[in-house]
């Protein structure tokens, strides 16, 4: 039986009762259904960097540069991390070079676009932001005006697929 304070522990206990009830009742498949009727396209990783690199070039253009961006195998949401932003640090002669990566758990690959943007938009916005405070938040508004929104959506369908497994 899947708890929402897995997902939705910072929120607070009304809204976590009402995720909860729409849990127990069986109704979350089919509030997110209506919601969000679709998976999104992008299941390759040309297609994924490309959508990525069009949301960064909209909203941060002057953000360093992004080498990649991937679904990987290896994130586990258990550890809180829908996707990672990651530095990968070559030699080059003599030279420190430092690279952006994005990779998004592969859990991932078969969500609704709206979601999966959120992810993206939450990892972009670490190119400015490192650190989860009042700036971050806001650049991801920025980028996405309705991020609040996905995240609690997202949050509740990891705890509707906990429960009763994959919906798109």
């Amino acid at each position: 039986m899947s708890d929402v304070k897995n997902y939705l522990g910072a929120y607070s206990a009304q809204v976590q009762e009402q995720a909860q009830t729409l849990l127990d009742s069986e109704q979350s498949g089919a509030w997110l259904l209506k919601k969000y009727p679709t998976a999104h396209t992008l299941n390759g990783p040309r297609a994924l960097y490309e959508y990525a690199m069009d949301l960064k070039n909209d909203f941060m253009r002057s953000s360093p540069p992004i080498s990649k961006v991937i679904y990987d195998d290896k994130i586990h949401i258990i550890n809180n991390a829908l996707g990672l932003h990651t530095y990968v640090s070559r030699m080059q002669g003599n030279k420190l070079k430092a690279k952006n990566e994005v990779r998004i758990s592969s859990l991932f690959r078969r969500i609704p676009e709206p979601l999966l943007k959120m992810i993206l938009v939450h990892e972009l916005a670490h190119l400015k932001e490192k650190d989860h405070n009042k700036a971050f938040y806001k650049l991801c508004c920025y980028m996405e005006p309705d991020y609040h929104q996905l995240e609690f959506d997202l949050r509740l369908y990891l705890s509707h697929r906990d429960r009763f497994g994959d919906l798109w």
